[in-house]
Protein backbone atom coordinates (compact mmCIF):
# COMPACT_ATOMS: atom_id res chain seq x y z
CA UNK A 1 0.00 0.00 0.00
CA UNK A 2 3.09 2.21 0.35
CA UNK A 3 3.20 5.13 3.13
CA UNK A 4 0.37 7.78 3.83
CA UNK A 5 1.59 11.08 4.85
CA UNK A 6 -1.17 13.30 6.16
CA UNK A 7 -1.28 16.47 8.10
CA UNK A 8 -1.87 16.46 11.88
CA UNK A 9 -2.13 18.72 14.51
CA UNK A 10 -1.00 17.69 18.05
CA UNK A 11 -1.66 19.76 21.23
CA UNK A 12 -1.61 19.94 25.43
CA UNK A 13 -4.51 18.56 27.30
CA UNK A 14 -5.59 22.03 27.68
CA UNK A 15 -5.08 23.31 23.98
CA UNK A 16 -2.51 25.82 25.49
CA UNK A 17 -0.35 24.42 22.68
CA UNK A 18 -0.37 23.43 19.62
CA UNK A 19 1.55 22.01 16.62
CA UNK A 20 0.78 21.54 13.22
CA UNK A 21 3.28 19.08 11.40
CA UNK A 22 2.90 16.15 8.82
CA UNK A 23 2.77 12.87 9.97
CA UNK A 24 2.83 9.09 8.78
CA UNK A 25 -0.06 6.58 9.55
CA UNK A 26 1.58 3.43 11.16
CA UNK A 27 -1.40 0.93 11.25
CA UNK A 28 1.02 -1.49 13.05
CA UNK A 29 1.50 0.78 15.78
CA UNK A 30 -1.00 0.75 18.65
CA UNK A 31 -0.33 4.03 19.74
CA UNK A 32 0.71 7.29 17.59
CA UNK A 33 4.27 8.28 18.54
CA UNK A 34 5.49 12.17 19.28
CA UNK A 35 9.26 12.53 18.25
CA UNK A 36 10.27 14.20 22.09
CA UNK A 37 11.15 17.32 20.57
CA UNK A 38 7.84 18.07 20.03
CA UNK A 39 6.68 16.25 23.45
CA UNK A 40 8.38 19.08 24.91
CA UNK A 41 7.58 21.52 22.60
CA UNK A 42 3.68 20.87 23.77
CA UNK A 43 4.94 20.66 27.47
CA UNK A 44 3.68 16.67 27.47
CA UNK A 45 3.55 15.09 30.80
CA UNK A 46 4.73 11.50 30.89
CA UNK A 47 1.82 9.49 32.61
CA UNK A 48 3.64 5.73 32.75
CA UNK A 49 6.66 3.82 30.38
CA UNK A 50 5.19 0.97 28.26
CA UNK A 51 7.15 -1.79 27.42
CA UNK A 52 7.13 -1.87 23.34
CA UNK A 53 8.34 -4.44 20.76
CA UNK A 54 9.84 -2.76 17.57
CA UNK A 55 11.40 -4.78 14.56
CA UNK A 56 14.42 -3.83 16.83
CA UNK A 57 13.57 -5.42 19.57
CA UNK A 58 11.53 -4.47 22.76
CA UNK A 59 12.55 -1.16 24.26
CA UNK A 60 10.44 1.09 26.42
CA UNK A 61 9.05 4.10 25.60
CA UNK A 62 7.33 7.24 27.80
CA UNK A 63 3.50 7.55 27.49
CA UNK A 64 1.90 10.97 27.40
CA UNK A 65 -1.99 12.13 26.86
CA UNK A 66 -2.75 14.42 24.03
CA UNK A 67 -5.52 16.00 21.40
CA UNK A 68 -5.03 14.84 18.11
CA UNK A 69 -6.67 16.87 15.43
CA UNK A 70 -6.59 14.66 11.59
CA UNK A 71 -9.26 16.06 9.13
CA UNK A 72 -11.04 18.34 11.41
CA UNK A 73 -11.99 14.89 13.77
CA UNK A 74 -10.13 15.28 17.86
CA UNK A 75 -9.64 12.91 20.21
CA UNK A 76 -7.85 12.42 23.43
CA UNK A 77 -5.68 9.57 22.92
CA UNK A 78 -2.11 8.35 24.95
CA UNK A 79 1.25 8.25 22.67
CA UNK A 80 4.44 7.51 23.06
CA UNK A 81 7.28 9.42 23.03
CA UNK A 82 10.62 8.95 21.40
CA UNK A 83 13.95 9.62 21.38
CA UNK A 84 14.56 7.88 17.84
CA UNK A 85 11.72 8.82 15.30
CA UNK A 86 11.86 12.01 14.32
CA UNK A 87 8.47 12.10 12.74
CA UNK A 88 4.69 12.00 13.97
CA UNK A 89 3.40 8.36 13.18
CA UNK A 90 -0.20 7.65 13.75
CA UNK A 91 -1.05 4.49 14.74
CA UNK A 92 -4.31 2.44 15.09
CA UNK A 93 -5.88 3.22 18.01
CA UNK A 94 -5.86 7.26 17.01
CA UNK A 95 -7.32 6.24 13.75
CA UNK A 96 -9.87 3.97 15.59
CA UNK A 97 -10.98 6.60 18.09
CA UNK A 98 -11.18 9.48 15.67
CA UNK A 99 -13.71 7.16 13.18
CA UNK A 100 -10.80 6.27 10.29
CA UNK A 101 -9.43 3.70 8.45
CA UNK A 102 -7.17 3.20 5.44
CA UNK A 103 -8.91 2.82 2.32
CA UNK A 104 -6.03 -0.13 0.97
CA UNK A 105 -6.98 0.50 -2.93
CA UNK A 106 -6.83 4.25 -2.55
CA UNK A 107 -4.10 4.67 0.16
CA UNK A 108 -6.08 7.81 1.93
CA UNK A 109 -7.66 7.79 5.56
CA UNK A 110 -11.64 7.75 4.72
CA UNK A 111 -14.17 7.22 7.56
CA UNK A 112 -15.32 4.56 9.29
CA UNK A 113 -17.90 3.30 12.01
CA UNK A 114 -16.87 3.30 15.78
CA UNK A 115 -17.58 -0.35 17.14
CA UNK A 116 -19.61 -0.83 20.36
CA UNK A 117 -20.48 -4.55 21.14
CA UNK A 118 -22.85 -5.05 23.47
CA UNK A 119 -24.00 -8.34 25.10
CA UNK A 120 -27.57 -8.76 24.27
CA UNK A 121 -29.55 -10.65 27.06
CA UNK A 122 -32.45 -13.07 25.91
CA UNK A 123 -34.98 -13.82 27.65
CA UNK A 124 -37.00 -16.93 27.75
CA UNK A 125 -40.35 -16.87 28.10
CA UNK A 126 -41.78 -19.76 30.18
Amino acid sequence: MGIICIRVKICNLDRSKCVETDAIVDTGSTLSVVPREIAKELDLRTVRVDKVRTGAGTIELEAAAAVIEILGKQTLNDVWISDNIDTVLIGAVTLECLGLRVDPITGRLVESFKMMYKAIRHSLAS
